[in-house]
């Protein structure tokens, strides 16, 4: 299919009317469900640090973290209750569901709310005073969106924060947006309305220009553009947007053979299933796990995660959240946040939010490090020893909290190696 931009405009402008038509008269459904299935009942709230949003969440926040779903609402609009079935039906079951939008407000929303969403979890999860600090895993964040909602979710989809991308009954409306393919990364779904849904030919189209490695699901289920979400629960799309919540931002296995192999759980049901590229992230669930391990076989380090320094039982730490080159590094609170989270590369480096790395401005003992976007210099790589110790391959120093610090804010340097325990590192 060949998309047309005069096609594309017209298509745009009948994604948000009959999807605007769909919502205005679900709105009043008899059977809205406050709570949802899952272990946590679920409710609504706004925050004055991020207007024009609608908030789901646990009534009570569960010991977990909750990954994170961003949602755009079909038509765009700007009512964030508009999908509230749906969305309570997420946020019970254990994430952070926000919709753009306030509730019962008007207008249209865009794609930077979705990134606004993104900022306000992770500033929350780190501000000593919320009820959020350190409840939310800002590691794990979905982006989605039904019908124009879906554009503005493609639209972030390369934030390098985002986990995974959902796209519910939408497709991109002109070939001029097939960039917004090709630079995809990180796994996508597609849940759409069968061939009687509007966006069908679309999300066909998208499907078939996904690289050819990106891990992608698609399943279809012939209830047409409207989706099932007015339904209680948000009915079926409701049940199967848990499942893969679930695998992809909670690591669940189980839900994840809903979505993998032949004889997956969605196969041979209702929903018509496509698969490229996916594989369960652990062992299956038949299969069970060693009855003890060997003592000389400890489990090895994962490469991904926070980075705890001993003397101060803090976070290596980017100041701030930011993603500037040459923000720099400290410790603080460990809090699961995207600036804490360090993944070791076959090429040595330490890097974080996925296209910066830590990096030493100097060799000499004091040299405050920081996170530059990768180049792959000797200054950006990193020996991981055994003893705990991190040195930098150009200096041979340390990576040290100056002055046996313990508090946050301490600025880490390069130092003299010495094993000392503000010059040890664990993940944790």
């Amino acid at each position: 299919m060949s998309r047309r931009t005069a096609a594309g405009a017209g298509l745009t402008a009948v994604f948000v009317a009959v999807t605007a038509a769909v919502v205005a008269f679900g709105a009043t459904s008899a059977d809205a469900a406050v709570g949802g299935s899952g272990p946590y009942p679920a409710d609504y709230e706004t925050a004055s640090t991020l207007p024009n949003h609608t908030i789901y969440r646990p009534q009570t926040l569960p010991a977990e973290r909750l990954p994170l779903f961003v949602w755009g609402n079909g038509g765009c609009s700007g009512n964030g209750l508009d999908q509230q079935n749906f969305l309570r039906e997420i946020a019970s079951h254990g994430f952070l569901a926000i919709a753009n939008g306030a509730p019962g407000g008007s207008g249209s929303t865009n794609s930077s709310m979705h990134t606004a969403s993104i900022d306000w979890a992770v500033a929350e999860n780190s501000r000593a005073g919320s009820k959020y600090y350190g409840k939310i895993d800002t590691s794990k964040v979905a982006v989605a969106g039904w019908s124009c909602g879906g554009l503005e979710a493609y639209a972030v989809s390369n934030d390098p924060r985002v986990t995974t991308t959902a796209i519910f009954s939408s497709g991109l409306l002109n070939d001029a947006d097939d960039y917004q393919l090709r630079r995809l990364t990180k796994p996508i779904a597609y849940f759409i309305g069968g061939p009687s849904d509007i966006a069908y030919p679309n999300a066909i189209d998208d499907w078939n220009k996904l690289p050819a490695t990106l891990p992608a699901f698609m399943g279809n289920l012939d209830v047409g553009h409207g989706g099932t979400y007015g339904q209680t629960n948000g009915g079926e799309f409701g049940r199967v947007a848990v499942l893969y919540l679930k695998w992809r931002l909670k690591g669940d296995t189980a839900a994840g053979t809903n979505f993998v192999g032949p004889n997956c759980g969605l196969c041979n049901t209702q929903w018509q299933v496509q698969q490229k590229n996916l594989t369960l992230d652990g062992p299956p669930p038949s299969s069970p796990p060693p009855s003890s391990p060997a003592p000389s076989s400890p489990s090895p380090n994962p490469t991904t995660g926070p980075l705890r320094g001993a003397g101060s039982n803090r976070c290596l730490d980017v100041s701030g959240q930011s993603q500037a080159d040459g923000a720099l590094v400290q410790i603080w609170d460990c809090h699961g946040g995207t600036n804490q989270q360090w993944t070791a590369t076959a090429g040595n480096q330490l890097t974080v939010y996925g296209n910066k790395c830590l990096d030493a401005p100097g060799t000499a003992a004091g040299t405050r490090v920081q996170s530059w976007t990768c180049h792959g210099g000797a200054n950006q790589q990193w020996r991981l020893n055994s003893n705990g110790t991190i040195t930098g391959v150009q200096s041979g120093l340390c990576l040290d909290v100056t002055g046996n610090g313990t508090a946050n804010g301490t600025a880490v340097v390069l130092w003299t190696c010495n094993g000392g325990a503000n010059q040890r590192w664990t993940r944790s």
